[in-house]
This record gives structure tokens, sequence and C-alpha cells, in this order.
């Protein structure tokens, strides 16, 4: 049994200097993936002259365009158990006739949480949106109501002091 296990302390030093490697891994990672890329110049010349390259950048086009095609796509939720079925049927006959084999063939995908309340979207951002209106419906209803009522009261008030007084006015207004 092993005892006493130390772990030696990593000071300032040896951090920095783990930094700074990060830092020069990053670097070339990033020289690296300009010089090798596929859109470098010396690589486009090349394919400009190599039927085979051409090809082969073809090709990787083609399954590029494939796998985007199939993401925004929309898919059925019996695509898994098709897919499961095909490579089964790739398999040795003894494979495919294990109870695992059969699990798989029979196997489909559970529908996420937002999938399965998708149909109750339209209804329930139908009723926020009434539940909405209707609040600003009676805090701008109420609060233009309370602001008339302020005006209006100051309206006949300054009419009340001009044609009969400043001390009839308050007897009516205070009462």
């Amino acid at each position: 049994m092993i005892t006493n296990i130390k772990i030696p302390f990593r000071d300032r030093s040896q951090k920095n200097s783990h930094n700074k490697c990060r830092q020069i891994r990053s670097w070339l990672t990033k020289a690296l993936s300009k010089s090798f890329n596929v859109d470098a110049e010396w690589v486009q010349r090349h394919v400009m002259n190599c039927p085979r390259c051409q090809r082969r950048l073809a090709g990787i086009g083609k399954v590029e365009l494939a796998l985007s095609m199939a993401k925004s796509q929309s898919h059925q939720l019996d695509l898994l158990m098709r897919a499961n079925t095909q490579a089964i049927g790739v398999l040795k006959h003894s494979l495919r006739k294990m109870p695992k084999a059969e699990k798989l063939r029979t196997a489909a995908p559970e529908p996420k949480l937002s999938e399965r309340c998708c149909k109750y979207n339209r209804p329930v951002t139908n009723v926020a949106a009434c539940i909405a209106i209707l609040f600003l419906m009676k805090v701008g209803i109420f609060s233009s109501a309370n602001a008339f009522q302020s005006h209006g009261q100051k309206a006949l008030r300054q009419y009340y002091v001009s044609h009969v007084g400043e001390e009839l006015t308050n007897d009516i207004f205070t009462t």
C-alpha cells in the first residue's frame, strides 16, 4: 500500500510556464490551420491541376452538403428504427437473430419534452398574449381615466375660482 504521497506544489513560475505553453500551442494551431487549410493558395493551385484531388474534394463537398441537408430537414420518429434495421441487415446472420438486435430493430426515440409540448405552443402563446393585452388595457385605461378626472377637477376649480371666488370654491370642492 502506498502512503505518504506528496503532490508537488506548483509555484507561479510553473503556472506561467504552463500558460505560455498553452498560448504557444494555440498560435501553432492557428498557423498550421492557415497553412494547411483547403483555402490556402498552394492547395488551390494543386487542386486546379490534379483531377484526383478534384474528385476527392467534390466527394467531400457532396458529403457535407448531404449532412447539412439531413440536419435541416425534420425526420419522422421512425428514422432510428429504419436506420437500425439497415445496419442490422449488414451484420452476420447469427448476429441478426440475437435479442439485442431485435431490441435495436424496434427501438424508437423518445421525443424531447419540447417536442411533446409543441402542440400546445400556439394556444399557450395566444392565452399569454390575451393576458398581456388585458393587463395593458387595464393599466392604460385606469391611468388615463385618473388623469382625465384630475385634469377635469383642476379645470372646474379654476372656473369656479374665476367666477365665484376662492372661498366658495374651497367650500364646494372640500365637501
